[in-house]
């Protein structure tokens, strides 16, 4: 073999083995699931099919009305293809905001609802995201669950951008909803406040401050959520009880429940919830000892 031929076939050799390393890209996603979690292999972004979304319903939520009935009738109007706004759900933690937005899948999934869920540190990719949806025939609402931004995060602009904010029209099966703890997604400073002008009387807040208000102000809805007090969480108690099993809301569930909240520091639907999920496991398994059947009766 010559000099030339070995050289060809080494480099034939290495260029084999460089292209064993360079991941391929995923392949088109799985368009018969109901919903997504972006994910990235290798540099690669992709959508990962959720094989077992958490469906429950909006009957499972109490005392959250009128926040159902508004992000209900918004996401009913987007499913029909009318026009919607962009969600974003803000409040103390633990008092349905993410579970509203699950059990919309549940509500609507027949009608063509699909939920993306996307977390905040791949929020770059949405520009990529909303190409591979834009030209779908289902609705999909862009989930990002806890959000928050520290100063710097280039997540930020993006999200901007595909609320609105970039001279390509915005896609209309697409929408984002989003929670958080706090309205104004950016942490704010005292040193911000000495930016603000006091002009004739009249309040101008700084240019900081302005920009990070900005973010929030491209959500069309807002909806805040509120702390439960005792009989709104005793009522959500016993719901999942129910849920669960035990019909009656004893005075034994009933003082469990309120030692429960004691002991977790809230009162809230999750802690409600948590609570509901331990009590019923707990009669169940007693029950199993003791031999008896698996169903309750009312004494539970």
């Amino acid at each position: 073999m010559t000099d030339y031929a070995q050289l060809v076939s080494r480099a034939e050799s290495l260029l084999t083995k460089l292209e064993a390393l360079v991941p391929a890209a995923p392949g088109l996603p799985d368009w018969t699931a109901i919903a997504w979690r972006w994910q990235h292999n290798k540099g690669h972004g992709y959508l990962e099919v959720i094989p077992y979304p958490h469906l429950i319903t909006l009957d499972d939520l109490y005392n959250i009305e009128q926040q159902k009935a508004e992000i209900v009738r918004n996401t009913a109007q987007f499913v029909q293809g009318y026009t919607a706004n962009n969600v974003l759900l803000t409040g103390a933690r633990g008092t349905g905001k993410s579970s509203v937005v699950k059990a919309l899948l549940s509500q609507f999934s027949q009608n063509g609802l699909r939920v993306v869920e996307v977390d905040k540190q791949d929020l770059i990719d949405l520009p990529q995201i909303t190409a591979l949806l834009r030209s779908r025939p289902e609705r999909f609402i862009v989930f990002c669950d806890d959000l928050s931004f520290e100063a710097g995060d280039s997540g930020y602009k993006a999200l901007k951008v595909v609320l609105d904010g970039s001279m390509t029209v915005t896609a209309d099966n697409i929408l984002v909803y989003a929670t958080s703890n706090r309205r104004h997604l950016l942490p704010e400073f005292m040193t911000e406040s000495l930016e603000t002008q006091h002009l004739g009387g009249e309040v101008r807040p700084g240019d900081t401050v302005e920009e990070k208000t900005s973010l929030s102000d491209r959500f069309g809805m807002w909806l805040s959520f509120y702390s439960f007090d005792q009989d709104e969480y005793l009522t959500v108690a016993a719901q999942w009880l129910r849920h669960y099993g035990i019909q009656e809301f004893s005075e034994a569930a009933r003082t469990a429940a309120l030692q429960w909240s004691h002991t977790r520091g809230s009162r809230s639907g999750r802690a409600a919830y948590q609570f509901a999920r331990d009590y019923a496991g707990k009669k169940m398994l007693a029950a199993t000892e003791a031999g008896k059947p698996s169903m309750f009766d009312n004494e539970l």
